[in-house]
């Protein structure tokens, strides 16, 4: 039974891949926050990610715990301990994983029957949970990870098909129907939205389009002002409900909450925040792919010369998956101690909200991941967008040609996680960085980006346009929860 009678319960279930779950178990904590009591049904090794917060927030006074179920890694043929996305290191191992994800149905089926909560809110990646919540009579919200513009632009691919009526690969087309005229070629969409022919991932896509269709409605992680046609366009044109309550990072208000974020970070946050605070405002470039990019020795090269001949300050998240013999083969000899103060490498996780937040950074090298993207938007920096798969070129056209607080580096193609060419060369890497931290356009780039960040913060606040649209979708559970007892 609930503590409160009539207090709402959501149940959170979060894809186990960082860009998924980090917002998601910001969001149960927003939601607990409104008292609503929270729970987020994760697997033991990734609970420990996060752990430590949700515990500090129940010693705040929020209703929110974690519930754990085994992950199935020796039934699919995955290695013990392999129970997050950023843990597959090819192809195959990712097609076994999202696979095994189907696997999670009877033990959360067994959770939900225990809890009976009103409402459930599941990562894309569970398609099936659908079925389950439309058997329980509870509506079930869908998160996909990403903002309004690439659901949109999404669904029209799908609808319309311009990527099959271009003679080449690298050929543009307009994607019909969106409130910007936006191009592409079919080099920067995905293997499994551009091939007629059936894929592996063909059949689960299907699953999660089936699922989106039939669901209560989407809940993303963005905030009217980013996008507000596509917020329109969502409603209207493609036909969902849908509520916005992001930037759901917002909800780490000390450096404690920011620095754990995701996972403990592979370097001391002190000794970051000291290295920044010797800096001038502005003045120093964040690089950094996200959890989930791997990065040849080729390619770090590229990155390490642009970045000694830009003359710009810098700290940079470099996450190879090699051994730590192999790990630094990439550097030039003597970059670390010739960059020495004005430099800063850190190898593994990094906070990266406590450092875009720093007065002392002034722009950020970005794979153009939703998250990424977000919080750069909040901190108020401009971007080098630098797209690499998912929905990341979708993204990198909201930065540079709607918002216009980016600098394209010039990546034209799609490319798996673990594929590992030098796509970027150092010349191109330069020039962007320099755009983006020197001269008169830089200055008026950070101006709009710091008008952002204020919309940002505005947005989650009491009466802001998150706040108001997260308030609205609870007054709607409230009302069905009422109506069905």
């Amino acid at each position: 039974m609930d503590k409160r009678t009539g207090q709402l319960h959501v149940y959170f279930l979060p894809m186990m891949a960082p860009g998924h779950m980090i917002p998601l178990v910001d969001m149960a904590r927003q939601f607990a926050r409104h008292d609503v009591k929270a729970t987020i049904i994760t697997t033991p090794l990734n609970a420990s990610k996060f752990s430590k917060t949700i515990q500090r927030d129940k010693e705040l006074g929020s209703d929110i715990s974690i519930r754990t179920t085994e992950f199935p890694c020796k039934e699919f043929g995955l290695p013990e301990g392999c129970e997050n996305l950023a843990s597959t290191t090819s192809s195959e191992m990712t097609l076994k994983f999202i696979k095994a994800l189907y696997l999670f149905q009877r033990p959360l089926e067994q959770f939900l029957e225990e809890d009976h909560p009103d409402c459930l809110i599941a990562g894309t990646f569970f398609p099936w949970t659908v079925d389950v919540a439309a058997k329980l009579g509870i509506p079930r919200l869908v998160f996909n990870g990403t903002g309004l513009l690439p659901l949109c632009a999404y669904h029209s691919l799908i609808d319309h098909k311009p990527h099959l009526k271009v003679e080449s690969e690298a050929e543009e087309f307009i994607i019909p129907g969106l409130p910007h005229t936006l191009k592409m070629s079919r080099q920067q969409i995905s293997d499994h939205l551009k091939d007629e022919t059936e894929t592996p991932m063909t059949e689960i896509v299907k699953d999660i389009m089936r699922a989106e269709i039939i669901s209560y409605g989407a809940i993303v992680n963005s905030f009217y002002e980013l996008e507000p046609n596509y917020v329109k366009h969502y409603r209207e044109v493609v036909g969902r409900k849908v509520w916005h309550v992001g930037p759901v990072s917002l909800c780490n208000k000390d450096n404690e909450d920011k620095a754990q974020r995701g996972q403990d970070s592979s370097f001391c946050e002190q000794q970051c925040l000291d290295w920044l605070n010797t800096k001038e405002p502005k003045s120093v470039i964040y690089i950094c792919f996200g959890s989930m990019s791997i990065f040849s020795s080729a390619q770090l090269l590229e990155i390490a010369i642009a970045l000694e001949a830009s003359d710009q300050q810098f700290i940079w998240v470099v996450k190879q998956n090699t051994t730590n013999e192999e790990q630094d083969e990439w550097m030039p000899e003597g970059f670390e101690e010739k960059l020495e103060g004005r430099g800063l490498i850190i190898k593994g996780w990094a906070p990266q909200v406590l450092i875009l937040d720093h007065a002392a950074i002034g722009g950020f090298v970005t794979h153009c991941g939703w998250n990424s993207l977000l919080e750069g938007v909040t901190a108020g920096v401009p971007m080098v967008t630098w797209p690499l798969s998912a929905e990341q070129f979708f993204n990198e056209k909201l930065l540079v040609e709607i918002l216009k607080i980016g600098v394209p580096v010039g990546a034209q193609a799609w490319s798996q996680r673990t594929d590992s060419r030098v796509t970027i060369n150092r010349e191109n890497i330069q020039r962007a960085v320099t755009e983006l931290m020197v001269g008169q356009e830089a200055e008026e780039m950070r101006g709009r980006a710091a008008a952002l960040g204020d919309s940002a913060k505005m947005a989650v606040e009491k009466g802001g346009s998150s706040d108001n649209s997260l308030v609205s979708l609870l007054e709607e559970l409230r009302r069905g929860k009422s109506s069905s007892n």
